[in-house]
């Protein structure tokens, strides 16, 4: 058994003295000192809504302070950086995702930037009119993918097609056989958020663009906590969040990736910050595109749903992506290891792929008492989350998660099994769980 947890060479052993060993060995531990730890809380939730940095709080304090100066002429501070705002944070976020910068725009959130996507790609004809998608991902996609086949006349029940999970996964070459001649866009989650499996994308890619079929990827649950490449993958277009495992605040701005080879595509939802910025003030009634992923924004840019993430973003251009992985997967490692060894039995599972290369950055938690067992855990202060019907998400940050903290947290689920005080809460949902 112990071969299966040797992530990268690393033997993971019981004991609170081995968790001091690992935090006393993370290459990455001094990040921590630069986020906003709560006192008696071990926070588990970042794969929902990542903690706030020292970073990140000061980028959003000097926009405050710019704007207490400048009023209206903030939009020319520093060569118009923040009129300018989604290519300069584009530039800082490329090299997590394997773009160039003028390929991303920082803009609108996941659902608003799906709408974009899909308005721009989805040009249904006779013989090709279906989306391919699977029956998993975050119902927020679905939701965007059914009204936009509305919009062009069609109904989700004769052009939205399923791929359907196998035992709670998705198959690729389930996928890649789902790829008739009558499918125009395949778009699926690179990771999902709730088995925190991760598909081949290239091999996904590679299978639709050899069948004429454009493909589009949703990186909210990767972006931040999996390396990506999509210079090497060649999609046609990627959508993510930027509030989970970016650390951009709740509610920042989303950003999405245009392969450079669509450039001169119109967007499918056009706004005045989408002109060519030579003629935006010109204030003309033609839109005059501009040819690249910023010609894809819409309004005036949120700054402060922007600032919090150029902050957050010079973090992960400090230490790489390639050490945030790495980390990322020896926690989730070692979280499985604990869970094995002291959890399993009290009646709990795992519900994700044990794989390094299947495995994204959260760890699935399986229980018939889900949920009570979840809000036991927040009264004792860890904070996961729970999804319906039996999942307690459990996410350890590479940034500011510590090995000690995993440790203790298990201790604590043990705690709660053995005295079982999760009976004492209601089954009733909370409105956000």
């Amino acid at each position: 058994m112990d071969k299966a947890y040797n992530v990268m060479d690393q033997q993971f052993k019981d004991g609170p003295a081995f968790s001091k060993f690992l935090d006393n060995n993370d290459p990455l531990g001094h990040l921590r000192q630069r986020f906003y730890i709560r006192k008696n809380t071990i926070y588990m939730c970042g794969n929902s809504l990542g903690l706030i940095s020292k970073d990140a709080e000061d980028t959003t304090l000097d926009l405050i302070q710019k704007w207490k100066n400048e009023g209206v002429q903030i939009w020319n501070v520093e060569e118009n950086k923040y009129y300018l705002y989604s290519s300069q944070i584009a530039k800082l976020m490329a090299p997590l995702v394997g773009a160039d910068d003028d390929e991303i725009a920082v803009v609108g959130s996941t659902t608003v930037n799906i709408h974009q996507v899909i308005g721009t790609f989805y040009k249904p004809t006779k013989d090709r009119y279906k989306i391919l998608l699977d029956d998993l991902n975050f119902p927020t996609d679905r939701y965007a993918i059914d009204s936009q086949v509305r919009l062009k006349g069609y109904t989700p029940e004769e052009s939205v097609k399923i791929v359907k999970s196998v035992n709670k996964f998705i198959n690729e070459n389930d996928v890649i056989a789902a790829m008739t001649d009558d499918v125009a866009i395949v778009f699926l989650p690179s990771v999902y958020y709730r088995t925190a499996q991760i598909l081949d994308m290239k091999k996904i890619t590679d299978a639709a663009k050899a069948r004429g079929i454009i493909v589009g990827w949703d990186l909210c649950h990767a972006v931040g906590a999996i390396e990506v490449d999509l210079k090497s993958i060649d999609a046609d277009f990627a959508v993510w969040c930027t509030y989970k495992y970016l650390n951009g605040g709740p509610g920042s701005c989303g950003a999405l990736y245009i392969n450079r080879k669509h450039f001169q595509l119109l967007p499918g939802l056009a706004g005045w910050f989408g002109n060519r910025v030579e003629t935006q003030f010109l204030l003309r009634q033609k839109f005059d595109h501009r040819k690249d992923s910023n010609g894809w924004q819409i309004g005036t840019p949120h700054l402060f749903s922007m600032a919090p993430l150029e902050g957050s973003l010079k973090m992960f251009i400090d230490c790489g992506m390639r050490k945030v992985r790495q980390k990322s997967l020896k926690l989730t490692g070692y979280l499985i290891y604990l869970i094995d060894n002291k959890l399993i039995q009290f009646g709990f599972s795992i519900g994700n792929l044990r794989e390094d290369s299947k495995r994204g950055g959260h760890v699935c938690l399986e229980h018939e008492e889900s949920y009570r067992i979840s809000l036991a855990l927040k009264e004792r202060g860890v904070v996961p989350d729970f999804r319906d019907p039996n999942v307690i998400r459990l996410a350890p940050v590479a940034m500011y998660t510590t090995y000690s903290e995993v440790y203790t947290m298990v201790e604590v689920l043990v705690d709660i099994m053995k005295s079982e005080s999760y009976k004492k809460f209601s089954c009733k949902r909370n409105v956000v769980v």
